[in-house]
């Protein structure tokens, strides 16, 4: 039987289709006989304590030029009218972030299969959730107090300061101990101390590239994706402009992704992106990991297949 697939997501003429894994995501269920069917945050909604969204069919191709074609004509329909929704609408998590998984937590009650679950996108943020796991991570702080801020940044003289709830190396700041820019940075990030953000030892390794991780339902994929930073920046990120190449997982990268991996599978994440610089777990991204179109590109096995594979038989 003919598999129908909802994605929530970004404004699909906003994606940049050549490193995009959700269109990754997309040409690989489309392959596999699945009907596609395209959302928004604001196409949902909830009438008579029932999910609904007004959805319209999708067609994907890889080519840059036209890689979507989208039907002219929405249907309102009850979200239960699909076997499948994936969420992968962008951080920010900010409310309508927030928003939009809470309608998606109705069609799971409703009897939906959401992925990844929106329940858990809403309790495990990215950067928090990496603390669960300390014996992996460098030294780490979350809060708002300037003097916490300021004695952790004494004690190990160079941190990176990072907020929360983004992504892609937005509002990145590495500080050292007589960083004069201290207290503009911890009033921007933290609005004069009403939102805690991450501050963690900076790990020289960076140098040697941001390692990102992809694990399907519990499992580590066997190659990662490098991204190290242009010269004179300490962000790898490819949307902060940095270069990628494909390498094996290491032994050390296998051993905390085994660990990440089981609390993921738990919390029925099934597709989840782990960062690791040198040999720590630097953050665990659930809400829309990216790489895929990278890491299938140089090691010649299609990720995304495998992950829609996995999707398909729970």
């Amino acid at each position: 039987m003919t598999k129908k697939i909802g994605i929530v997501m970004d404004p699909i003429e906003t994606i940049t289709p050549y490193k995009d894994s959700t269109l990754a995501l997309m040409l690989a269920a489309q392959k596999s006989g699945a009907e596609l069917y395209y959302m928004v945050s604001d196409d949902l909604y909830i009438q008579d304590g029932h999910a609904y969204a007004a959805m319209g069919p999708l067609k994907v191709s890889d080519n840059l030029e036209k890689y979507y074609d989208l039907g002219e004509t929405l249907y309102c329909k009850p979200l239960t009218d699909l076997d499948i929704v994936l969420m992968r609408k962008d951080p920010p998590v900010d409310k309508r972030f927030l928003h939009t998984c809470a309608m998606l937590e109705q069609a799971v009650r409703d009897g939906v299969r959401v992925i990844n679950n929106p329940t858990m996108l809403i309790t495990n943020n990215e950067k928090l959730y990496a603390t669960q796991f300390p014996e992996f991570c460098p030294p780490t702080l979350i809060t708002s107090c300037n003097e916490l801020l300021r004695g952790f940044r004494d004690k190990h003289e160079k941190i990176i300061i990072k907020p929360l709830d983004s992504m892609g190396g937005d509002g990145v700041f590495m500080v050292t101990k007589d960083d004069v820019n201290f207290d503009v940075i911890w009033e921007m990030h933290t609005q004069r101390g009403t939102y805690p953000v991450v501050a963690q030892k900076f790990i020289a390794a960076i140098d040697k590239g941001d390692k990102r991780i992809i694990i399907i339902d519990g499992e580590p994929f066997g190659h990662v994706l490098v991204r190290t930073p242009k010269d004179g920046s300490i962000r790898g990120n490819m949307a902060a402009g940095g270069s990628t190449h494909v390498a094996p997982l290491s032994p050390r990268e296998h051993e905390i992704a085994t660990a990440v991996g089981k609390s993921l599978k738990e919390n029925d994440i099934i597709f989840a992106g782990i960062d690791v610089i040198g040999d720590y777990l630097i953050e665990i991204n659930i809400t829309s990991p990216t790489g895929l179109r990278q890491i299938s590109k140089e090691c010649g096995v299609d990720v995304a297949a495998l992950i829609m594979q996995k999707i398909l038989e729970i």
